[in-house]
């Protein structure tokens, strides 16, 4: 199967479980999403800082379990509803736990190529 063949949902919910190794050790971030005509391309995790401890260690906090990064690929998942009329842009996904609870948002990003446009609206001459 293609990637043009695979729904963006489907894509979606790859990329989190492509990144659940990563997402575990984190307490908060940004995943991002890159969208070109329809399809995933690049993805990833921007970390917040890590505090380092006293001894020179990170400082642990509370990390995701699996019933955090299962609501969190819920909401990716589920947030592909709200994207309308545009195949290019980027969407955002920050993160961060407190008290063993997992806050999210999503920001959406859609971009546009005037040159692609122009062409569509003044077809050339023949």
């Amino acid at each position: 199967m293609s990637l043009e063949q695979m729904s963006l949902i489907r894509q979606m919910d790859m990329v989190i479980r492509t990144l659940d190794e990563e997402l575990r050790y984190l307490s908060s971030g940004t995943v991002f999403v890159q969208i070109r005509n329809d399809a995933v391309g690049k993805f990833g995790i921007k970390h917040d800082p890590i505090e380092m401890g006293a001894n020179g260690l990170p400082h642990m906090e509370v990390f995701m379990t699996d019933s955090h990064i299962k609501a969190f690929r819920q909401l990716a998942v589920g947030c592909m509803e709200h994207k309308r009329n545009w195949t290019h842009g980027e969407i955002y996904f920050e993160f961060t736990m407190r008290k063993n609870v997992l806050s999210a948002s999503v920001q959406f990003e859609s971009n546009y190529n005037m040159a692609n446009l122009l062409g569509k609206m003044f077809p050339p001459k023949p």
